[in-house]
């Protein structure tokens, strides 16, 4: 397949499950298919729950100013990635996750909000870092294995001050730079296991498991090992992007999220072209605090053109 194919599809395909997603979130089990029981009807892209049909929400915003960050400044700058969610985080966006809210609004600067967040409360493995991560996952795909987990962790560690977080954003990375060199991931997953660090290998091990199911989750999903496990685990029991995503929203929950990450690894996998275009047509990412900015399918095909060059050698990353 293409590289292009893998890179539009990821990017795509996490907005497309986050605005399929949205107007289920904190819902039952079930409810996607309930409402929509034959697959390949239109309507699918419903809106609600204060969502326009197609709207993306926070999970692609973030995404969003992280890939222009990137492409802009010519490489990872933590410091501006952070000033572009502190604006966009100070122009009360429709959604925003608690955690992430704080980190961006409590006064401390970039390299210091996050850990003392974390320092305070005790607790910050939320997936609001896993959720943004498909443009940063195929910008870094090019530059090896441990570039691209490198620039997860650091990304994730603006806004989560626990590893945890750190550790399944860099699994997300490391699964989207496989697929671009057309190796099976899931395939790969007990050598990407061995890289994470032993205090949290044992809980991604255990969700990462062929035989999980997210029935089994101890955490609600919004927690960002059972999130990246069922987002697997759509992947591993389906054979296409829209069972994929189709699968996660059934799980309930947090809908969005757990469908985005789906649709970012799905997207790799299967290809832009897998991706039904009554899915697209109306996908739309607003961008609160940047001039009333909308981007839409051309403007995201565009973004991933430009992220799959790779990191420029020009600036060198900054420590998280």
């Amino acid at each position: 397949m293409k590289r292009f194919q893998r890179a539009a599809g990821a990017v795509v395909g996490s907005a497309v499950g986050d605005a399929l997603g949205a107007p289920f979130e904190f819902g039952p089990q079930g409810a996607f298919s309930a409402r929509f029981p034959a697959p390949g009807a239109d309507g699918e892209m419903c809106g609600g729950g204060g969502w326009e049909a197609g709207e993306a929400t926070d999970d692609t915003q973030m995404a969003v100013l992280v890939a222009e960050s990137l492409l802009e400044r010519g490489g990872l700058d933590l410091p501006d990635i952070f000033a572009r969610f502190q604006r966009w985080a100070a122009s009360e966006p429709k959604d925003i996750g608690l955690q992430t809210e704080d980190v961006l609004t409590n006064g401390m600067p970039w390299d210091l909000a996050a850990a003392i967040h974390f320092q305070v409360n005790q607790r910050a493995a939320g997936n609001g870092s896993l959720m943004r991560a498909a443009t940063s996952a195929v910008h870094f795909a090019s530059a090896g294995r441990e570039a691209t987990m490198d620039a997860a962790h650091r990304i994730a560690a603006l806004t989560h001050g626990d590893r945890a977080a750190w550790e399944g954003t860099a699994i997300f990375h490391e699964l989207i730079r496989l697929m671009f060199e057309d190796t099976d991931p899931l395939a790969a997953l007990p050598d990407i296991l061995a890289l994470v660090r032993p205090d949290h290998r044992g809980r991604y091990a255990t969700v990462l498991s062929p035989d999980w199911h997210p029935d089994q989750a101890t955490e609600f999903n919004g927690a960002v090992w059972p999130c990246l496990g069922s987002a697997v685990w759509a992947l591993r029991t389906t054979t296409s992007f829209e069972e994929a995503i189709r699968a996660a929203i059934d799980l309930g929950g947090d809908t969005d999220t757990v469908a985005a990450v789906t649709g970012g690894l799905a997207g790799a996998y299967y290809g832009l072209d897998a991706i039904p275009a009554r899915w697209t047509q109306p996908l739309h990412v607003p961008l609160p605090g940047f001039g009333g900015r909308v981007l839409r399918l051309a403007d995201l095909l565009h973004l991933a053109e430009r992220l799959m060059e790779g990191p420029s050698m020009r600036r060198a990353s900054q420590p998280a």
